[in-house]
């Protein structure tokens, strides 16, 4: 009996770590397209692309472990269609494999624009901004999300000038909102960027062209402007699919013996009452062991709240929870955006359905507990420093 996990990053490489810890001792083979061990995405825009951390440090395992767990790691080797009917995987190399259970953790591929820009998803496209980092003078990055913006505060500590366009009237507007939003457009302002809002690019080709007519120059141009899941495989093999592979709490697709997890599942949330799909480090962490059990037969479900963090120049941050477009009717703010030292709260009909907390840290379990509630909380209390945050439901 084999099991196959088809992608090559933390997910993959998390879901067979679980598989052995909750006692399979079957054949068991990940498949991933890229040349190296499965690594951890955050550092790549973060401490590795500044230099802060060492390229060992961002494996996820090294081949040591999973030798000695007897995992046969295929690098340089993508999966490139699965058949349902006969349960077997074909891969790049032409071998086909018989998998009694499969796991897709395919990840995500970045939008792409016209023109020679460069991308950050692996750490090879890591690598290759670093190098131009340290050589050139000025930069344009296209989208402030949080990839944009994480790579202009790496930029901006190599001493590179930089612009940035975002066609949207806020960074991490969809996101935050448009008064979290400006708090970040402040933060880059203040360390120099060049932060353009509302404009649209119109060609890239030695710098950019926008819309109406105004040229930037720039020794490279960097994009982020978001990811889509790759469900390629599920397509092609008649999955569900919804942007992301489509799976219930249990993380278990359409087809009874094929499992998805991490940037490519769109699961189904006890919680939330919803399918949701999260482009984040957390899901990748924590569902392959949710996933794991369930490809053997136990009962198993993934009702985490989202997470993630993200560190810009002085700032660090976590968010948690999830806000469905249009349900927030609140923000309160606890602390003081100007010294950017604070926790905000998002709100629906009173009660929190997210929080992030800004240089104020431990208190992410209890801003998970306020969410969890589901019950109205007071306004004035949340906004109280002074108030443990334990106290403030109504």
């Amino acid at each position: 009996m084999t099991y196959v996990i088809a992608g090559g990053g933390l997910a993959a490489a998390k879901a067979a770590e679980a598989l052995r810890e909750q006692g399979y001792d079957g054949r068991l083979v990940l498949a991933g397209a890229e040349p190296h061990l499965p690594y951890e995405r955050p550092p790549l825009s973060k401490s590795y692309l500044q230099g802060k951390s060492e390229r060992d440090k961002i494996f996820v395992h090294d081949a040591a472990w999973y030798a000695e767990q007897q995992v046969e790691v295929l690098t340089g080797t993508s999966v490139t269609a699965v058949d349902r009917a006969a349960h077997q995987v074909t891969l790049s190399d032409g071998a086909r494999l018989d998998y009694a259970k499969l796991l897709l953790a395919t990840g995500a591929t970045p939008r792409r624009l016209p023109g020679d820009a460069l991308y950050l998803r692996s750490v090879d496209d890591s690598e290759r901004i670093r190098d131009v980092l340290a050589r050139a003078s000025r930069v344009v990055i296209i989208g402030a999300g949080w990839i944009g913006l994480e790579v202009a505060a790496a930029a901006r500590a190599a001493g590179v000038e930089v612009t940035l366009l975002e066609s949207d009237g806020a960074p991490l507007l969809r996101v935050l909102g448009p008064r979290l939003g400006a708090a970040f457009a402040d933060l880059h302002r203040d360390h120099g960027v060049d932060l353009r809002l509302g404009v649209k690019v119109e060609e890239i080709a030695g710098g950019v062209r926008l819309a109406d007519g105004t040229r930037v120059e720039a020794d490279a141009v960097i994009a982020g402007i978001g990811v889509e899941p790759d469900t390629r495989l599920a397509v092609a093999a008649g999955l569900k699919v919804d942007d992301g592979v489509v799976v219930d709490a249990s993380l278990r697709t359409s087809d009874p013996d094929v499992f998805a997890a991490g940037d490519v599942a769109r699961a189904y949330h006890p919680l939330l009452g919803t399918h949701i799909r999260v482009e984040h480090w957390a899901n990748a962490l924590n569902q392959p062991a949710v996933a794991a059990a369930a490809m053997l037969d136990k009962e198993a479900s993934y009702d985490r709240l989202p997470y993630f963090y993200t560190d810009q120049y002085d700032l660090g941050m976590e968010y948690t929870g999830y806000v469905r477009p249009g349900e927030a009717d609140d923000v309160v703010i606890r602390g003081d955006l100007a010294s950017r030292e604070y926790i905000a709260f998002w709100l629906a009909e009173g009660r929190v359905v997210a929080g992030m907390n800004v240089n104020v840290w431990d208190v992410t379990d209890d801003i998970k507990t306020l969410i969890r509630a589901a019950a109205p909380a007071d306004r004035a209390k949340l906004a109280d420093p002074s108030v443990p945050l334990t106290e403030t439901l109504a």
